[in-house]
């Protein structure tokens, strides 16, 4: 079978095919390069702004490098928009392309009708061949093939069979195909340079393009941090399962991100071999000459030395030291993070007894305060007081002293607002007003907690059974508590002075009354405006707003569990819902008192309901009759939360990182809250489950975690633990009480009850059924 390829000749076709091929260019590169634009802060948030001095060298170092960001932006833009009007002239071009698709008709070809006579053909053919002939002046020879074509397909009694059956004079054997390139590709002048393009796109920049990403594929985990620094991590958190705080720092300074073999982007300076010494010298008990490797190595020294340095917020030459220690304080985040997420992995291995030795809990929890120690810019044992602008170290001796002790940013804010101004009297008006704007924007979270176990049957704790454990998170700025003293204070103070006055008038009033006769009206005059009074500032009872925030969350949960069990839906023996207040930095065992109180309630409360339950003879005989309508509703029911729950973390997972804005002049780059939520047993000092990282807590989430009940029956304490990567004095733990049962043995079910009379008949029956001749032994 013949096979003829038809070029394109006009170059019409080719246009569709560069409009197919250039929108799968420009559509996803302008997805993916298209740069995001920002919501501008409010004129609000703008007044609020702190005008200490770190902050503002701050804001100019990210303007300088917003200038060049935006510029980038603006030529990525530029760019998309000249591919888009590329892809337009295209479209545009392709519209006007008129293909035309028409049949092949001999009768045209020779311009004569369809029941023209032999005569008339030939003489048209005649006619048209003196013009198109080749030799002729006028002529053409591709239109004299066609007329060519035309007569024998008329004329010869073969051709004009095909023509009839096939529409082509030369029958089946022919198939054409399209081709949606010009001729002059394939001519013989211009093979050479086709075969360079082709060879330079295919053979050169793909393999090139391909071979770099992959190589840098190979070399970084997901969350682009080397996998050479993975390894380093999983080596020493293998070998030191209690790792103190200044070795995490000392392994967080050999990552290989600021080794130059590893990582081309450092640089490596002359002026390092005076300066760095100078600088080690100013830090006392760095320890540079320890001799482990690769800690030892000047690159991991220099590293370490620049994170000490940036925890006592030493000024270093700008032009060297500091460039580099920004560089690595950029890094730190992503590795702190790396850091966690192979602690909590060791400890999963542990569990397995894959791995030998198990991290305890205060290595992953030092991996998260070194967090804290890195965007703060303070040492472990500094001050949280220190976060606030304008507060030196020299001014903490006025917080702390016989008649006061001031440690906190809590009891800082539980102060009466006389009492601050003149503990802070050394400020100026404006630097008062960025430390009180501060302490507004820094975050008030309540946690509320509910641990359960989900079953269809039974939600009893048993030995090994899933726990899950549901946090929900709601954060406000600090800013809800000034106003929430004013209102509360407000109230007590008008009550006081009403009071006086009215004591003070009440004689004047009735001499008043007596004296007026009863025919004469009272004069009608203008009373005067009351002037304002001044309200009295009083201690905000920090304890008192946090309990009334923590009750009223716990009183929605409590009404909507009242709910579930008024539906019948749910069972509440093993759940405990528990609400803290974000004072408590760590969690405060209850009281034993307390815990027996808690318990007779809840004993209580389960037996007044199981009697309730129990009572009603006509649900339980109704529930009988529809046992099995019950569980198929029960199957959807169970479902319908799967579903549900499987739509939150999808939610979770997909929802936009974003948080409110942390105050931290001395770290480079703008930082948004994060939060690390996880379950510790604290008697154990185990990590429960791995530590999940909350990175878009604006106003309310909910986390669910899970974990394994203790394989043996009793009461046990766990810990519910929210760290925050930001903040120093705003961790919160909160205990979790679990009463484990034993599991429940598993009866055999009737049907699968089989005696040994059964076994042998069915043993003969398998016998008969299943013989051979080859099995009889005679």
């Amino acid at each position: 079978m013949a096979m003829e390829f038809e070029y394109d000749e006009e170059g019409g076709t080719f246009f569709y095919f560069l409009l197919s091929f250039w929108g799968l260019v420009i559509i996803p590169a302008t997805y993916y390069f298209w740069p995001r634009t920002k919501t501008d802060a409010g004129p609000d948030l703008k007044k609020r702004e702190c005008n200490c001095e770190p902050c503002q060298l701050k804001r100019q170092r990210l303007n300088v490098q917003g200038k060049w960001k935006h510029t980038t932006e603006k030529g990525v833009k530029i760019a998309l928009v000249i591919g888009w009007i590329i892809f337009l002239l295209l479209a545009y071009k392709v519209s006007k392309i008129q293909m035309e698709y028409v049949e092949y008709d001999p009768y045209m070809e020779l311009d004569v009708d369809r029941g023209a006579s032999q005569k008339e053909i030939k003489k048209a053919y005649r006619k048209l061949s003196l013009i198109f002939h080749p030799d002729k002046e006028t002529g053409d020879h591709k239109k004299f093939m066609r007329i060519a074509k035309a007569y024998a397909a008329l004329t010869d009694e073969e051709t004009m069979k095909n023509w009839e059956e096939y529409g082509n004079p030369d029958g089946p054997g022919v198939t054409k195909f399209g081709i949606a390139l010009p001729k002059w590709i394939i001519e013989k002048e211009n093979s050479i340079w086709v075969l360079a393009v082709y060879g330079l796109l295919f053979m050169v920049l793909l393999p090139v393009v391909v071979g770099a990403w992959w190589y840098r594929s190979i070399k970084f985990s997901k969350d682009q941090v080397l996998l050479d620094t993975t390894r380093l991590y999983y080596y020493f958190f293998q070998k030191i399962p209690n790792m103190m705080l200044k070795k995490v720092v000392m392994v967080l300074a050999g990552s290989f991100e600021f080794d130059k073999f590893h990582n081309q982007e450092i640089v490596e300076r002359p002026s390092d071999n005076e300066e760095v010494p100078q600088l080690i010298k100013m830090l006392p008990n760095l320890e540079e000459k320890h001799k482990e490797k690769p800690l030892c190595y000047p690159y991991s020294v220099k590293a370490r030395a620049l994170l000490h340095a940036h925890f006592n917020r030493l000024e270093l030459s700008q032009n060297t030291l500091e460039i580099d220690k920004m560089y690595v304080l950029k890094k730190t985040p992503f590795l702190v993070n790396e850091m966690v997420t192979i602690v909590a992995q060791l400890v999963s291995g542990a569990a397995r007894n894959a791995v030998q030795y198990m991290p305890r809990l205060e290595t992953v929890e030092n991996c998260m305060k070194v967090s804290q120690m890195i965007i703060q810019g303070l040492d472990q044992k500094s001050s949280p007081l220190l976060q606030l602008p304008h507060i030196k170290p020299e001014m903490l001796k006025h917080f702390s002293t016989k008649k006061r002790h001031i440690t906190r940013i809590k009891d800082f804010i539980g102060m009466k607002d006389s009492e601050r101004k003149s503990l802070c009297r050394q400020l100026s008006p404006d630097e008062y007003r960025d430390v009180m704007s501060v302490c507004a924007t820094m975050p008030y979270v309540i946690m509320t907690i509910r641990s359960e176990v989900l079953d269809d049957e039974d939600s009893t704790i048993t030995a090994g059974s899933i726990v899950t454990v549901t946090v929900t998170l709601t954060r406000q700025d600090l800013e809800v508590l000034f106003e929430q003293e004013q209102e509360d204070n407000a109230p007590e103070i008008e009550n006081v002075e009403e009071t006086e006055e009215t004591e003070a008038n009440k004689d004047d009033n009735t001499q008043k009354k007596v004296a007026q006769k009863a025919w004469e009206k009272p004069k009608k005059g203008k009373k005067k405006p009351a002037k304002p009074k001044k309200k009295a500032k009083q201690a905000f009872n920090w304890k008192a707003a946090s309990t009334s925030a923590a009750g009223a969350a716990s009183d929605k949960t409590e009404e909507k569990s009242e709910e579930k069990e008024e539906k019948g839906d749910t069972d509440d023996e093993g759940k405990a819902v528990v609400a803290t207040n974000p004072d408590n930095d760590e969690s405060e065992v209850e009281s034993e008192q307390e815990e027996h109180d808690s318990e007779a309630e809840n004993s209580a409360s389960s037996s007044a309901l199981s009697k309730r339950r129990s009572s009603g003879s006509g649900f339980e005989t109704k529930k009988d009759k529809d046992k099995d309508d019950e569980h198929a509703l029960d199957d959807e029911e169970q479902w319908k939360i799967y579903q549900e729950e499987a739509k939150k973390e999808f939610s979770i997972e997909t929802k936009a990182k974003e948080s409110p804005a942390v105050h931290c002049p001395y770290f480079p780059e703008a930082k948004q809250e994060g939060w690390w939520l996880y379950v510790s047993d604290k008697k154990q000092h185990m990590l429960i489950t791995a530590p999940v990282q909350i990175l878009t807590l604006k106003e309310k989430e909910e986390i669910t975690l899970k974990f394994l009940a203790p394989a043996k029956p009793g009461a046990y304490t766990y810990t519910v633990n929210l760290k925050s990567d930001s903040f120093f004095d705003f961790d919160q733990a909160q205990n979790i009480k679990l009463d484990v049962k034993d599991a429940k043995i598993i009866e055999d079910h009737p049907q699968w009850d089989i005696s040994e009379d059964e076994d042998a008949d069915k043993d003969d029956d398998s016998d008969s059924d299943y013989s051979t001749e080859g099995d009889d032994s005679d």
